[in-house]
């Protein structure tokens, strides 16, 4: 064990205590410090220098059947993040390597070295970058815009939460595909103007009048893509303007997230049959066959300044309640993004 390591014998990490009636509170969590284990062979320990809150962790917290396990009740919480590699006993990764992982939630990780990939130091992107732009929700972004809506230039684009990780980028991919206008939604006068300077066409406050008739006052002629990130109204508006053999990407439907009651289909999907629409749901774990040429096209477009992503950052592990409950509110920016200072040695 190195000299940095050997001194590491605790660290803190997040754990789900209660599981949320509606929109989750401080009371679901606690910050607990534990013992850290000795390396195993082929193990390696890695101080966690940025995490990531995600929407797609509000329905881990249920104790239902999905696509990923439910987190566990008094167990650390876990998703993406960035460290440091301060020890190893591994030829595959050495002390000083910087790695992008899924044990977040907690100032040290320790696991295999199978499942830490190695980033390249030299890169100038910053390290949050890569669970932002050049990450999950990047790649969430590229794939369900171009595999999964399979949306081709001259198409009219509709996002919703155009404002979030996802929803700023699929706008601007769609922008750089060719797309001849792009709408976008958000939910404040600040997050629409800052839509706008994205490069959408057009962008309005869904808080600010019925969905159905803005989005017709943006795109009078129908539109061909939409790509949902919210669900219920904005689903119903844009079931309503889609145009014969038009797609919609069923990415996330935060709206409904924190709901205690099950919220009503759209009224209008009967519109569907006649219109010959497509709605496909995808998780972007199905489509890392894309990653390579994801990563190659979006990080020229991000050195080229074509293509700009923003981040809402808090401080602190004992923060990250917050900042996920935060999420879910819509205080962010961009990618809601946490930072750690090293944790308890």
């Amino acid at each position: 064990m190195t000299e940095t390591s050997a001194a590491v014998l605790a660290g803190r990490e997040v754990r789900l205590i209660s599981r949320p009636h509606g929109l989750p509170t401080a009371d679901n969590f606690a910050v607990v410090e534990r013992a850290l284990p000795a390396l195993d062979e082929e193990q390696v320990l890695v101080r966690n220098l940025v995490m990531s809150v995600d929407p797609y962790m509000r329905g881990r917290m249920n104790d239902t059947p999905s696509y990923v396990p439910p987190f566990q009740l008094d167990q650390a919480l876990d998703g993406g993040a960035v460290g440091e590699v301060i020890d190893s006993r591994s030829d595959a990764l050495h002390v000083g390597d910087l790695v992008l992982h899924g044990l977040g939630w907690r100032d040290y990780a320790v696991g295999a070295a199978g499942g830490f990939r190695c980033l390249d130091a030299e890169a100038a992107t910053p390290l949050s970058a890569h669970l932002g732009v050049l990450g999950m929700p990047g790649l969430t972004a590229y794939a369900g815009l171009l595999e999964v809506a399979a949306m081709k230039a001259g198409d009219v684009v509709f996002v919703s939460g155009a404002a979030g990780a996802v929803g700023s980028m699929a706008g601007q991919i769609a922008k750089l595909k060719g797309a001849s206008r792009v709408i976008g939604s958000a939910g404040s006068a600040a997050k629409v103007e800052h839509v706008l300077g994205l490069g959408f066409d057009a962008a309005f406050d869904y808080k600010q009048g019925p969905v159905r008739r803005q989005l017709r006052d943006a795109a009078p002629d129908g539109i061909d893509v939409y790509f949902d990130n919210v669900g219920g109204e904005h689903l119903e508006a844009a079931i309503g303007s889609l145009r014969l053999h038009g797609r919609v990407v069923l990415c996330g439907a935060i709206s409904a997230y924190n709901e205690t009651t099950a919220a009503p289909g759209p009224r209008n999907l009967a519109l569907a049959i006649g219109k010959r629409l497509t709605l496909r749901g995808f998780i972007v774990n199905d489509h890392n066959h894309l990653r390579s040429v994801f990563t190659d096209e979006v990080s020229a477009w991000v050195r080229e300044g074509r293509l700009r992503w923003e981040q809402t950052t808090v401080q602190g592990l004992e923060n990250a309640p917050e900042a996920f409950i935060g999420l879910l509110r819509g205080e962010n920016t961009g990618k809601m993004i946490v930072e750690l200072s090293g944790g308890a040695t």
